[in-house]
């Protein structure tokens, strides 16, 4: 039986929570193991203001939810301790400081993007950043696929994607439908253990839920509906705010999860920015605080920034970027608010458990396509689809082979897994030797 330690927590006031969040939100860069790690060191350990079993319960039920864990985290942790306004005001704070930074960089970008240091500077970035991705797969890998049927479900994944490019929510609900059979058949398959069908003793916030959805439904689709009644659906503020919103609902396993869907999507489906462009704004992420999925508000100022009407170029890109930082982060409130009152119910979800260990191991076949796209168009130049019968396979022109960013991603492989740099220190270094072999 799990330990209670409640005796030992210390509540902050909701002045102390709002100053620790912010302190939060300005230095939780390194992906979302670095956040977690982070928000455990400050509120866990450093102030007792949630217990350790508390911590992991949350965090576990932050997987079972679509979008960033980390931020979700941050909002549970806010609710927790003040409700409402402490849900708002933790994970408000999380986002806030890197939406601003990102947007900066990607006005930044949208000017400057044609300049050769500014080409040259994201050459780096990008090798980087390829090492940083292959790091958390690797990761990913090593703690989710711990049985052969996790495995073959991650193969699969891959395969489907890669070679048959079948949609990402189609892979991921038909893992989550597999682990759901798998663990009422046979459990051990995901390395689950058998447990009795005892009733969960906690009572059922139907009413809380109900109106957190009735309330957060409306604050979610506020902007998209005025965006739909001015400007109309062939604006591409409304295609960016519809895209969005429906990555949002199928975003399981963070962000590394759904790039290479996001990627194909923007790029081919929408032409709003090319596939080079969308490897800088993963860059930019990485140089950020806050969740990596912030990408998104890379893709969506350059998606208004370059179809303005009837704005100016910057205005557009502005409302674009923060009407798709809305509409991705949005829903974490939703969820949070929600679904938290029935946290304590989780342990007798047998089959919810199945579902989410199969749809993790299916992420790790979706990040996996990830770093493969990520490292063509890295390494590469020139990039394309080759057809196999029914299979399409994005692959390289040889010829266009970039020897420097090779050279830096090799660098950058060997800083992160043999002298244990951290990322900011890795991107600072490669960035800097993009600079000199770039010119």
């Amino acid at each position: 039986m799990a330990q209670d330690n409640s005796a030992s927590q210390e509540l902050p006031t909701f002045g102390e929570l709002v100053r620790v969040s912010a302190r939060i939100g300005c230095l939780s860069f390194g992906g979302p193991v670095g956040q977690i790690a982070l928000m455990h060191r400050e509120l866990v350990e450093a102030r007792r203001w949630v217990t350790e079993d508390q911590y992991l319960d949350a965090l576990n039920f932050c997987h079972l939810l679509p979008g960033p864990e980390a931020q979700q985290l941050a909002i549970w942790i806010g609710w927790k301790l003040h409700g409402l306004k402490g849900g708002l005001a933790a994970g408000l704070l999380f986002v806030i400081p890197g939406a601003l930074v990102m947007l900066a960089l990607s006005i930044l970008y949208g000017y400057a993007a044609q300049g050769t240091w500014f080409a040259a500077l994201f050459l780096g970035i990008k090798a980087a950043v390829l090492a940083i991705v292959v790091q958390a797969l690797l990761r990913i890998a090593g703690r989710a696929l711990n049985t052969a049927f996790k495995r073959a479900i991650a193969l699969v994944a891959f395969a489907a994607l890669f070679g048959l490019n079948l949609p990402f929510p189609l892979v991921v609900l038909a893992a989550g439908l597999a682990g759901a059979i798998a663990a009422s058949i046979r459990p051990e398959l995901l390395g689950l253990k058998q447990t009795g069908n005892s009733p969960a003793l906690a009572p059922r916030p139907w009413g809380t839920s109900i109106r957190a959805i009735m309330v957060g439904s409306l604050v979610w689709i506020a902007p998209m509906a005025m965006v739909f009644m001015t400007l109309g659906q062939q604006h591409v503020l409304w295609q960016v705010s519809l895209f969005f919103s429906k990555l949002a609902v199928v975003t399981f396993g963070g962000a590394y999860a759904v790039l290479a869907y996001m990627a194909q999507q923007a790029v081919q489906g929408y032409g709003w920015l090319s596939a080079r462009e969308m490897a800088d704004g993963l860059g930019l992420a990485e140089t950020t605080p806050g969740p990596l999925i912030m990408v998104t508000q890379h893709v969506g100022y350059l998606a208004a920034f370059r179809a303005p009407d009837p704005f100016t170029p910057l205005v557009a890109g502005i409302i674009g970027a923060a009407l798709t930082t809305w509409v991705t982060f949005a829903p974490c409130f939703l969820w949070i608010f929600a679904l938290a009152p029935w946290v304590e119910r989780l342990e007798h979800a047998h089959k919810l458990k199945g579902s989410l260990a199969a749809v993790t191991a299916a992420i790790v076949g979706v990040i996996a396509n990830l770093s493969l796209w990520f490292a063509l168009h890295v390494l590469f130049t020139n990039v394309g689809q080759v057809q196999f019968g029914s299979i399409s396979l994005t692959l390289p022109k040889l010829a266009s082979f970039d020897w420097r960013a090779a050279i830096l991603a090799t660098l950058a492989v060997f800083l992160i897994f043999c002298r244990k740099w951290n990322v900011m220190q890795v991107l600072a270094l490669i960035a800097t030797g993009g600079l000199v072999l770039g010119h």
